[in-house]
């Protein structure tokens, strides 16, 4: 089991300590409830380093990331982060990730943790083809995602570059918490806003230390994966492993406004295929109309009990106080408004197709 740079940070404030994707992880400090609030609300600290970084350069680098994602990489600028995916060569998804435009010919790739070596893989059997450079930078770099409506606010004091004034999805090279050359990128998986910090291993003990004395005026908290986990879901942000996969397309996951048929992309011929003739399946929201969790891998039903697909993630959310979740079911089904049945136990409660996001500040 790896740790990160901060795992004994962790366990000196009280975490809960897991294994997740290989890594020594905190699940929890105070409880998820408790954290999820103060992310909405305030602003919390997730330590996220497990994330993989690789970086690519040289003159093919785009035309490498333009084969390999799904998303169109030439419209990024310096500065500017994108969304996308890497699609395999059968339908579905190898991985999601962002990439970053660092300078003209350099981007950074932000992979899931769990698939780091099978990422490295799959993009360096197409670089075959073009031969940049890449450097898999994952083990050497740590990531912060400082998150919340005050974030802005509490972490001004900590760089002279002007927090407010980065957009969405935009970054900035700069001095923060007295480390020079960090990436501060108005990014995250919460829906609240706020920052991701990448600094190498050796410089994330003191951001740590500098953002919670910066923040302490603001409500500031430590948060675990299990409140990151609750966050994303009532944004309708998809996990990998759960809500896509190897077998599930971009276009069955509602990503279809990642997928640009502007340029050739493994799979692009089969994806746009698919999207102009529709999918026989679709991801989609529900919410429970009466008590109950949905949980991943519980069965959808019809009105009949007959099964007709399964829940990809699910919870109680805390902000609605209800059960919501994702999951696949056929295309007949997926309307706004419909009602399906999640099997709990021996009962088959009532659930209502919803558009996302389930909770909007």
């Amino acid at each position: 089991m790896k740790n990160t740079a901060l795992t004994k940070t962790h366990e000196a404030l009280g975490a809960k300590m897991v294994p997740f994707a290989g890594y020594n992880m905190p699940v929890s400090y105070e409880g998820v409830n408790a954290e999820h609030e103060t992310v909405r609300h305030n602003v919390g600290v997730f330590d996220v380093s497990h994330m993989g970084e690789f970086l690519i350069s040289g003159q093919n680098a785009l035309s490498l990331i333009q084969k390999v994602t799904s998303n169109d990489a030439s419209k990024l600028t310096v500065g500017k982060a994108q969304y996308s995916c890497l699609p395999n060569e059968t339908g579905g998804i190898v991985d999601d990730l962002i990439v970053y435009r660092i300078k003209e010919e350099q981007y950074l790739l932000v992979v899931n943790a769990s698939n780091i070596e099978k990422d490295w893989a799959h993009i360096s059997k197409y670089n075959a083809e073009f031969n940049a450079e890449m450097r898999n930078l994952s083990e050497n770099y740590s990531l912060l995602a400082i998150q919340g409506p005050k974030a802005v606010e509490a972490m001004q004091s900590l760089t002279s570059i002007d927090l407010g004034a980065i957009k969405f999805y935009n970054f900035e090279v700069a001095d923060f918490a007295g480390i020079h050359h960090v990436i501060i990128s108005a990014t995250g998986y919460t829906g609240s806003g706020g920052f991701e910090i990448y600094c190498k291993n050796e410089e994330v003990k003191q951001i740590w230390d500098k953002a919670f004395e910066a923040g302490a005026d603001f409500g500031i908290k430590p948060i675990g994966l299990a409140a990151r986990d609750t966050l994303r879901l009532e944004m309708g942000y998809c996990l990998y492993g759960n809500d896509i996969n190897e077998n599930s397309s971009p276009i069955e996951a509602g990503l279809s406004w990642i997928t640009k048929f502007t340029k050739d992309f493994v799979n692009s011929e089969a994806l746009e295929k698919q999207k102009i003739q529709g999918v026989e399946r679709k991801l989609i929201a529900f919410e429970l109309n009466e008590r109950g969790i949905p949980r991943h891998d519980y069965e959808i039903v019809d009105s009949q009990g007959n099964k007709i697909g399964v829940v990809t993630s699910g919870t109680m959310s805390p902000s609605l106080n209800k059960g919501i979740g994702l999951g696949y079911v056929p295309k007949i089904f997926s309307n706004i408004g419909n009602t399906i049945y999640v099997q709990i136990r021996k009962k088959a409660i009532p659930a209502t197709v919803v558009k996302l996001p389930f909770y909007s500040n």
